[in-house]
C-alpha cells in the first residue's frame, strides 16, 4: 500500500505516513466520514484550529516560533490560518451588506461636520449619495492582505537596525501573518456580534484597533522574549518605520498616478 499524498510505501498497520505525516485513509468517502472529518478539523476541543486560536493568545511564541523552527503539525499552518481569517472577514462583509445594512450603523459624525464646512459642498467624498461603507467593505480583504508585507517589512527593519537578526524577512512574514489572521478572526466575530446589537461600526473599530495594537505589542514581546520597556522602545520604532513606509508608498503611488494621468 502506498501513501495517497506522497506515494511512499506504507505498512498495512500504519495510521500515518512516516514521510509526509498524512493520515492513512482506509474507508471510502461516506457521510459519516465527512462528519468525522468536520468534527476533527473544526469542532473537536483538541483540534488544531481551536488550539491555534487559544494558544496565539496564551503562548503565541510556541505557535509562531514553533512553525518557524519546523513544527508544522501541532497547529494550523500560517497560510491556512490566514485564509480562514479572510473567510471570516468575507462572512462579516456579507452580514454588513446584506443584514446589518442600516446606514446609521456606518455613520461617521466627524465627516458630517467636515462636510458642513465652507467650500465642501461639491466634495465627492462628502457626497451623501456615496456609500462609504460599501467602498470600505469591498476593499477590506485587499487591505488586510496588503498590510501584511508592510508590517513584516517594518518589524524586520526594526529588529535588524537594533541588531536582533534572529529571523529573516520571510520569518517576519510568518509572525505578521499569524498576528494578522488572529486579529481578523477575532475582530470579525466582535463586529458581527456588536453590529447585531445596533452598535456603530466605526465606534466598534476604535476599540478593536486599540486592542490590535496592544495584541501586536504582546506578540512581539513574547516572540522576541524582551522586557516590557525594551518592547515599548522596539514597538515605537516599528510604528515610526511603518508610518514612514506607508507615506513613501503613498507618495510613489501618487506620482505614478499623476504621470499616467498626464502621459
Amino acid at each position: 500500500m502506498n501513501c495517497k499524498n506522497c506515494d511512499k510505501t506504507l505498512r498495512d498497520t500504519q495510521r500515518f505516513c512516516d514521510d509526509c505525516g498524512a493520515k492513512v485513509i482506509h474507508n471510502r468517502l461516506k457521510p459519516k466520514v465527512l462528519v468525522e472529518q468536520v468534527n476533527e478539523e473544526f469542532l473537536s476541543v483538541d483540534n488544531r484550529l481551536l488550539k491555534t486560536l487559544i494558544h496565539l493568545f496564551t503562548k503565541p511564541e510556541v505557535v509562531i516560533n514553533g512553525f518557524i523552527s519546523g513544527t508544522r503539525k501541532k497547529y494550523t499552518g500560517v497560510i491556512q490560518y490566514f485564509a480562514i481569517g479572510l473567510t471570516l472577514l468575507g462572512i462579516q462583509v456579507f452580514f454588513m451588506t446584506s443584514i446589518f445594512n442600516d446606514p446609521e450603523l456606518y455613520r461617521l459624525s466627524f465627516l458630517e461636520e467636515m462636510a458642513k464646512m465652507p467650500g465642501q459642498e461639491n466634495n465627492p467624498f462628502f457626497n451623501e449619495n456615496v456609500n462609504h461603507s460599501d467602498n470600505f467593505n469591498s476593499l477590506q480583504s485587499l487591505l488586510y492582505t496588503l498590510s501584511i508585507p508592510f508590517s513584516a517589512f517594518a518589524t524586520w527593519i526594526t529588529y535588524w537596525l537594533l541588531g536582533i537578526r534572529r529571523f529573516n524577512f520571510t520569518e517576519h512574514m510568518v509572525i505578521n501573518l499569524y498576528y494578522g489572521a488572529q486579529v481578523v478572526i477575532i475582530s470579525a466575530v466582535i463586529n458581527i456580534i456588536f453590529l447585531g446589537f445596533g452598535f456603530n461600526f466605526f465606534s466598534i473599530s476604535y476599540f478593536v484597533t486599540l486592542g490590535t495594537f496592544i495584541y501586536f505589542f504582546y506578540i512581539l514581546k513574547r516572540v522576541f522574549e524582551t522586557s516590557f520597556w525594551t518592547t515599548v522602545g522596539h514597538f515605537l520604532l516599528m510604528l515610526l518605520i511603518l508610518g514612514f513606509i506607508i507615506i513613501i508608498t503613498i507618495i510613489m503611488f501618487s506620482i505614478i498616478v499623476f504621470i499616467y494621468a498626464f502621459k
